[in-house]
């Protein structure tokens, strides 16, 4: 098996559609919420990320069949006074796990983040998901804390 890694072009339809296929199938499965996509992001997601200038979107490809997905979205480190990468999406199809694609997105996702000038890279894990938790544990990442004494950061939300 040879899995491609490469930078998406959303103005592509192979890679949008890509992108579509494999975010659904994420959102579907219990890591994602369990639902699909609603008809409303399936039919303006792509525009959306079109319009936006920080968007990363990685692909994973074995052949011509999509394996994997990386999106994030530049944001700002107020302390460092640089860019950093926020990565937003993983995913990788459940029977290409475990064989190193998500460790070689990760890498593609830094070399980008680098050529961007950025000091870091965030993402979110749930507290549950062990095998994302060990695969991003093995491409570097680690809980977020400024001090010890005070708590490792948690991702809360609001929706509106």
């Amino acid at each position: 098996m040879s899995i491609n890694i490469i930078n998406a072009d959303l103005r592509n339809p192979r890679h949008a559609s890509a992108l579509l296929d494999l975010l659904n199938h994420y959102a579907s499965g219990s890591e994602g919420g369990g639902r699909p996509l609603s008809d409303y992001t399936r039919q303006h997601l792509i525009q959306r990320l079109q319009q936006r200038g920080d968007t990363l979107v990685i692909l994973a490809w074995d052949g011509d069949k999509p394996v994997g997905l990386i999106i994030g979205f530049e944001g700002f480190s107020t302390f460092m006074c640089k860019p950093l990468l926020n990565i937003h999406d993983v995913v990788v199809l459940e029977n290409y796990r475990g064989q190193g694609i998500a460790q070689q997105m990760l890498a593609a996702a830094e070399t980008m983040a680098l050529l961007r000038g950025c000091c870091k890279i965030t993402l979110e894990v749930l507290s549950n998901n062990a095998p994302a938790q060990a695969a991003y544990r093995k491409a570097g990442f680690a809980a977020y804390e400024l001090d010890p004494g005070m708590g490792q950061a948690l991702f809360w939300e609001k929706k509106l």
